[in-house]
């Protein structure tokens, strides 16, 4: 079996890339040096999102490049499926392709976000290249909606080359809000059925975890399957270095929840949570 593409995401795209205007890059013509990635899909996710910044400035104005373009994503995420499932993928590649416009649109705002929760941020060529939270950010929506159409764990494989590139690692069954932003991001974890918000903040070696696992009631040895286990976080939260939120608590809109915080109970809204003693520092003259 093989997968041929027949739909028109490829003229959703080409609408979106002309609707870019400034801070957005619109020149077509950018060229970068070129990264040599170990998973072709994974290259083309970030050429078909982001054209200009990805060396791929002639798809904007050529629908029939951009077209193949699609059509050759497609046909390569069909064979990272179809190892894992009896029936035909083209369907889940079908549904996937056609969400990449509003995907794209969805990533504009992360890329905003980015650009307002960081005092160094500097341009959003320079965010969609180079930061790590929207490295990760790119690919898990794209995952996401693989997950969500009958495909985890090639969902699960895209997520995972993400995480050797960022060193973030955003489960695909998480579901993440608008204008999300994850700052340096080494160590990060967000576990399946964490839910965030919009306007979410978060810094580097942050888990959104599990508290404890229960057991399999059919089998000694595994661990039960498919419930709810990670945190749901709100609107506008920013979250500190460090931090862990475990287990499946509620932490509401509007929170700020401090460096190092370790946070097992649920958080109503505008609440800010911090260690109130840090530890003492001594010091002793050395000869």
């Amino acid at each position: 079996m093989s997968y041929t593409y027949s739909g028109d995401a490829h003229l959703g795209l080409a609408a979106s890339y002309r609707a870019d205007d400034d801070p957005f890059p619109t020149d077509t013509s950018l060229s970068f040096p070129r990264r040599n990635h170990l998973r072709e899909d994974v290259d083309l996710i970030k050429r078909l999102l982001f054209p200009r910044c990805w060396n791929a400035g002639p798809w904007v104005a050529d629908e029939e490049l951009l077209r193949d373009g699609v059509a050759n994503f497609g046909a390569l995420c069909y064979s990272g499926i179809d190892p894992y499932i009896d029936e035909d993928p083209a369907p889940i590649v079908d549904e996937v392709v056609r969400r990449l416009p509003d995907i794209r649109e969805r990533l504009k705002k992360d890329v905003e976000a980015a650009y307002k929760g960081d005092p160094a941020a500097r341009s959003y060529v320079e965010i969609i290249r180079s930061y790590p939270g929207v490295q990760a950010i790119v690919v898990h929506r794209v995952a996401h909606a693989f997950y969500e159409a009958g495909a985890p764990a090639y969902a699960r494989e895209l997520t995972e080359y993400a995480k050797m590139e960022s060193g973030i690692d955003i489960h695909p069954g998480a579901t993440i809000g608008d204008y999300f932003f994850i700052d340096h991001g080494t160590g990060v974890v967000i576990g399946e059925t964490t839910t965030i918000g919009e306007w979410a903040r978060i810094y580097q070696d942050v888990t959104l975890g599990a508290l404890h696992f229960e057991e399999d009631e059919d089998d000694e040895h595994s661990l039960k399957k498919g419930y709810k286990r990670h945190p749901d976080i709100g609107d506008s939260v920013v979250i500190g270095a460090g931090t862990k939120v475990l287990g499946a608590v509620s932490v509401g809109d509007h929170v700020s929840i401090g460096a190092n915080s370790w946070v097992t109970e649920d958080v109503p809204d505008h609440t800010s949570v911090y260690i109130s003693e840090h530890p003492t520092h001594e010091r002793k003259h050395r000869d």
